[in-house]
């Protein structure tokens, strides 16, 4: 009984934890694809491990936290502009809560709902909480599930460190002859993973995102890759 309770719940912030994913996966997919060119156009210019390892290792912490600082403000402001509206909600509904009613009113009758119908829903929603009830149909928003900046930058670091050592590894564990294609091979892995789970959250096709994601990363390595043979020494 109690299964089947839990079974019928309403799953609130299913919206909010694929939005998390999906910027999760852009992100692992960001760090895939800029720490691929940097250590590929390093080996282009130069057979040594240690100066491939060392521009790897600083593309992955000056690119994580430069998500992770763009994301922290754009979610910031994105949260201030949040709390703005919901404080001058706040006030609308002290200072003309007749209005207010009829408003909501027309937002669920403008849903498909009788005139009747939606009053009633309006009334009796805005008797028991009506910041909520108003901030989620006028406004998109809930009170009590603001955006989280800190949450933001945290996942946007993780998920691009995560994506950037698949080459930074793939490109320092093998030996100077193959490490160029061992990086591209690891790239094309982790960008068809990404691809895939990309396309499966936004429900397009498959093999489209797969192709897209190859394509871009595979031409980000080769202009890196020969743009650092024209400037350096070729690959031992």
């Amino acid at each position: 009984m109690g299964d089947a309770v839990h079974a019928h719940e309403p799953h609130r912030d299913v919206g909010g934890k694929l939005n998390w994913l999906r910027a999760g996966v852009l992100g692992a997919n960001d760090g895939i694809v800029s720490v691929a060119g940097i250590v590929v156009g390093v080996a282009g210019a130069t057979t040594d491990s240690t100066a491939i390892l060392t521009a790897g290792i600083a593309g992955l912490v000056a690119g994580a936290f430069s998500m992770a600082g763009g994301e922290y403000v754009s979610v910031s402001t994105q949260r201030d502009t949040e709390r703005a509206l919901l404080r001058l909600e706040k006030h609308e509904l002290k200072t003309m809560p007749e209005a207010e009613e009829r408003e909501l009113a027309e937002i669920y009758e403008d849903k498909g709902l009788s005139p009747e119908l939606a009053k009633q829903v309006a009334r009796e929603l805005t008797e028991k909480d009506p910041l909520q009830a108003h901030a989620e149909a006028e406004l998109g928003i809930d009170p009590d599930n603001l955006t989280s900046p800190w949450q933001a930058a945290w996942a946007s670091l993780v998920a691009f460190s995560v994506g950037a050592l698949l080459p930074l590894l793939a490109i320092a564990w093998t030996s100077v002859s193959v490490r160029v294609w061992a990086c591209a091979l690891a790239v094309i892995v982790g960008l068809t993973l990404t691809g895939f789970v990309s396309a499966r959250l936004g429900n397009a096709q498959v093999g489209r995102a797969i192709a897209r994601n190859v394509g871009v990363g595979a031409l980000t390595m080769l202009v890196t890759y020969f743009v650092g043979v024209l400037f350096g020494t070729t690959v031992g």
